[in-house]
């Protein structure tokens, strides 16, 4: 079992920036696929970053590349989502997901989420 836990949402302007954080308990995080996802109100679930299989290489949405960076510090077996140059778009329930077993763009490929942490971007 791993148990996930995002932080670090909040309020912002847009053109801030924020970083979320995803720490985990019951494994290590190097041994297993981790994401963030995020839903807005109305919307479907969607992809926002994750690690390649071997951590070499990193995925982005379209719409935060370049905006928002995905890394991890494995000795504190937690997992960050630096996101600046915010839009209002941006607002939404960010999740830590992990356990990824498909397509890292693909919700149903992670096994484990957190309970999300709301970002708010004021125009």
């Amino acid at each position: 079992q791993v148990q996930l836990v995002e932080s670090g949402g909040g309020l912002v302007q847009a053109g801030g920036s924020l970083t979320l954080s995803c720490a985990a308990s019951g494994r290590p995080f190097s041994s297993i696929g981790q994401g963030w996802f995020r839903q807005a109100p109305g919307k479907e679930r969607e992809f926002v970053a994750a690690f390649s299989w071997n951590f070499g290489s990193t995925y982005y949405a379209d719409s935060v590349k370049g905006r928002f960076t995905i890394s991890r510090d494995n000795a504190k077996n937690t997992v960050y989502l630096q996101m600046n140059s915010l839009k209002p778009e941006d607002t939404a329930v960010y999740y830590c997901a992990a356990d990824r077993r498909g397509a890292y763009f693909d919700s149903s490929s992670y096994r484990y989420w957190g309970q999300g942490t709301q970002v708010t971007v004021s125009s």
